[in-house]
């Protein structure tokens, strides 16, 4: 855990990490912020929490529910929990903040 979520100190965050593609950064709650950057390929599978992306940098796609949309950065992105999710034929720059939160097995459809 980083004491500010900064890009140079996520970064480095990562770099500690010995090769994983993200970093938990923050928790709170329900709460967790991590780092992505994941190297050529995403391989993640689908989480348990819902979950919500912020584009730092790069461009690519995202793939989600069967949809997929360009991405770019400054982009937020949903997966909600359970679903297959992933970026693909992102540039070498991509990194992402993640916010995970509410209960396992998301939230439920229709609250506000």
């Amino acid at each position: 855990m980083t004491e500010r979520m900064t890009l140079p100190a996520a970064v480095a965050a990562l770099a500690k990490e010995g090769g994983q593609p993200f970093v938990s950064l923050f928790r709170h709650g329900t709460l967790e912020v991590e780092f992505y950057r994941p190297q050529g390929v995403d391989k993640q599978q689908p989480h348990t929490r819902d979950e919500v992306y912020v584009v730092i940098s790069g461009e690519g796609y995202f793939s989600c529910a069967g949809t997929r949309q360009r991405f770019e950065p400054g982009e937020v992105l949903f997966a909600a929990a359970g679903v297959p999710h992933r970026f693909e034929e992102f540039t070498p720059d991509f990194a992402a903040w993640v916010f995970f939160y509410g209960p396992e097995g998301g939230e439920r459809v229709g609250n506000i």
